[in-house]
C-alpha cells in the first residue's frame, strides 16, 4: 500500500521541477541568443559629433564577410535604407567582424558608419564596382589622367553630420594592383581614394586603421567643421601618392593623434591647382593640426601645396613628431599657382633622421596642363616656426623663393639642429626669402639674420571654433561571435 506524500516532500518535488523548468528556460534563452546576434552582443562606447537613434547590422541586409562575396549592393541597400530615418534621430550603419569586400558606395546625411575593431573592409578589385565621378572643379582635370576619376571607396557629397569611425577597425585600400597599373602608364581616369567628403558639414572621421589606398587615403573637400583624429594609416614607403590626411578647400577643421606611414606627404594642404583653383577660389583656412606622428622618407610630414591657388591661411601646427622623413613642414609653389599661403604657425617640433628641417620650393614643375598664366604669382608670408629640435639631420634648410616675388616674414625661434655625420657643406641656401630668427643653431642664412622680436616667433594662443567642439558619449550593440 502506497502512503501518502507528506507536505515536505511535496514540496520538495515541486522546487525540483521548478529548478527544472528554469535550467531548460534559460538553455532555451541561450540557444535563441546565439542565433540572434541583435540579442547576443557587447555593448562599446565611442565619442561623436552626434549620437543615433536607430542601429543597423550589415548582415541584416544581405551583407557576407566571408572576404570572398561582394558586399557592395548590400552597403548601399543598408545606407539607402537608414537614410530615411534621418529627419528621426538619425541612423548607425554597424560593420561586425568578418572580412567585407565591397566597391565603392555613398553615405548619407545624420549617419553613422561603425568598423568593429575585427571587422576589415577589403576594397574591391573589379574596377566595375567604382563608378566614375566627374573632375574636380578646382582642379580642372584628374590627378593622374586629364579625364574622370574613380569614385572613392567611401564617398559622400553634400552631406550633413556624418561619422566614420570604429574601435580601430580597418579599412584595406587593397591598392597593389592600381599602383602596378600606374606604374605601368595604363590608367586612364585618376585612382580612387579611401575616403573622400565632398561640399559636405560636421564630418567626423576616427579611431580607424587605413592601410594600402590606391592613392590619397582621406581627402575631405569643399567642407566645412570636419574633425579627423585618432587614425593610424600605413602604405609602403615606396609608393608615390599615397598621402594620408588632405584637407582641401575646407574651413574649420581638427586633425589631432594620428600616425601616419607614407609613400608621400603625411598630410598635404590643398585648395586647387592653378587657374582651376584661382578662379574657384576656395582657401583652406582655420585649421589646426596637433600630435602628429609620421614617417616619409621621400616627402614631407606636412605640405601647404603644391595645389594651393585658392589659398592657404590661418594654419595652426604643433606636436608633430617626424622620423626618416624628408622634411618636416614644406611649402611648395610655383609661377602660374596664384593664390597664397600665409599666416601659418608651427611649434614643438621633434625631428629624427632628416633630409631638411625646412624646404620651401617655388618652382614646383607639376601644371594642370598648358593654360596656366605664368603671370599668376602666389604670395607666401607671415611663415612662423618655433621651438623644434632636430638631431641627424643633413641639410638644415632649403629655402627657395621666387625670382621678383619673394617669400617674406619668415620667422624662426628656439631652433636646435643637430647633424648628421655626414652632412652637407651648405647648411643654409636661401635665394628670394626673408625674414627673421633668433636663438637658432646651425645660424641660418644672412637673409633671415634679422632678430625675431622678443619672445620668439608668434603662435596664437586663441582657439579656432573647432577646438571647442565636445564629442558626445555614444554606444553601440556589436554581436558576439
Amino acid at each position: 500500500m502506497e502512503l501518502p506524500q507528506t507536505p515536505t516532500k511535496i514540496i520538495h518535488v515541486t522546487a525540483a521541477r521548478i529548478s527544472t523548468v528554469i535550467v531548460l528556460a534559460l538553455v532555451s534563452l541561450a540557444t535563441v541568443d546565439a542565433m540572434n546576434p541583435r540579442l547576443s552582443s557587447n555593448s562599446l562606447k565611442f565619442q561623436a559629433i552626434n549620437c543615433r537613434k536607430h542601429s543597423a547590422l550589415l548582415t541584416e541586409f544581405g551583407g557576407v564577410g566571408d572576404g570572398v562575396t561582394s558586399n557592395t549592393h548590400a552597403f548601399r541597400k543598408a545606407i539607402e535604407h537608414l537614410s530615411t530615418l534621418a529627419a528621426d534621430g538619425g541612423a548607425e550603419l554597424i560593420v561586425p567582424p568578418g572580412k567585407w569586400l565591397t566597391g565603392s558606395f555613398n553615405l548619407t546625411s545624420h549617419f553613422t558608419l561603425f568598423i568593429d575593431k575585427e571587422a576589415k573592409i577589403l576594397a574591391s578589385q573589379k574596377e566595375s564596382e567604382w563608378p566614375l565621378v566627374e573632375v574636380l572643379p578646382s582642379y580642372g582635370r584628374g590627378r593622374d589622367a586629364p579625364s574622370g576619376r574613380y569614385s572613392s571607396l567611401i564617398f559622400g557629397t553634400n552631406l550633413t553630420d556624418v561619422v566614420i569611425t570604429g574601435n580601430n577597425g580597418t579599412i584595406d585600400g587593397q591598392g597593389s594592383s592600381w599602383w602596378e597599373k600606374f606604374k605601368k602608364g595604363e590608367l586612364k581616369e585618376t585612382r580612387p581614394y579611401v575616403i573622400e567628403i565632398m561640399y559636405s558639414d560636421q564630418i567626423q572621421i576616427s579611431d580607424l586603421t587605413l592601410i594600402n589606398s590606391p592613392s590619397w587615403f582621406v581627402h575631405p573637400i569643399y567642407s566645412r567643421n570636419v574633425i579627423i583624429q585618432g587614425l593610424t594609416i600605413l602604405a609602403p614607403v615606396t609608393v608615390p601618392n599615397t598621402d594620408g590626411i588632405n584637407p582641401d578647400s575646407c574651413s574649420n577643421t581638427r586633425i589631432e593623434d594620428c600616425y601616419i606611414v607614407s609613400g608621400d606627404d603625411c598630410i598635404a594642404i590643398k585648395s586647387g591647382w592653378d587657374q582651376y583653383g584661382i578662379k574657384f577660389g576656395m582657401p583652406t583656412e582655420d585649421l589646426v593640426i596637433r600630435r602628429l606622428t609620421c614617417i616619409s622618407p621621400d616627402s614631407a610630414g606636412i605640405a601647404l601645396g603644391s595645389e594651393m591657388s585658392g589659398g592657404i591661411r590661418n594654419v595652426r601646427i604643433e606636436n608633430v613628431t617626424a622620423i626618416n622623413t624628408q622634411s618636416a613642414v614644406r611649402i611648395k609653389t610655383a609661377r602660374g599657382r596664384g593664390g597664397f599661403v600665409k599666416d601659418i604657425f608651427v611649434r614643438r617640433m621633434f625631428l629624427s633622421t632628416m633630409k631638411y628641417v625646412f624646404w620651401m620650393t617655388g618652382d614646383y614643375k607639376s601644371h594642370a596642363d598648358d593654360k596656366f598664366d605664368p603671370s599668376a604669382m602666389p604670395v607666401i608670408k607671415n611663415i612662423n616656426y618655433r621651438d623644434v629640435v632636430a638631431e641627424n639631420v643633413n641639410m638644415s634648410a632649403n629655402l627657395a623663393g621666387i625670382s621678383g616675388d619673394p617669400f617674406t616674414d619668415i620667422c624662426m625661434s628656439n631652433v636646435k639642429i643637430g647633424l648628421s655625420k655626414k652632412p652637407k657643406k651648405l647648411q643654409w641656401n636661401c635665394t628670394d626669402v626673408e625674414g627673421f630668427s633668433s636663438d637658432v643653431d646651425p645660424p641660418p642664412c644672412a637673409p633671415l639674420a634679422k632678430a625675431a622680436k622678443s619672445g620668439g616667433c608668434d603662435f596664437p594662443e586663441d582657439k579656432l571654433p573647432i577646438e571647442n567642439v565636445e564629442l558626445k558619449s555614444c554606444s553601440v550593440e556589436i554581436p558576439a561571435f
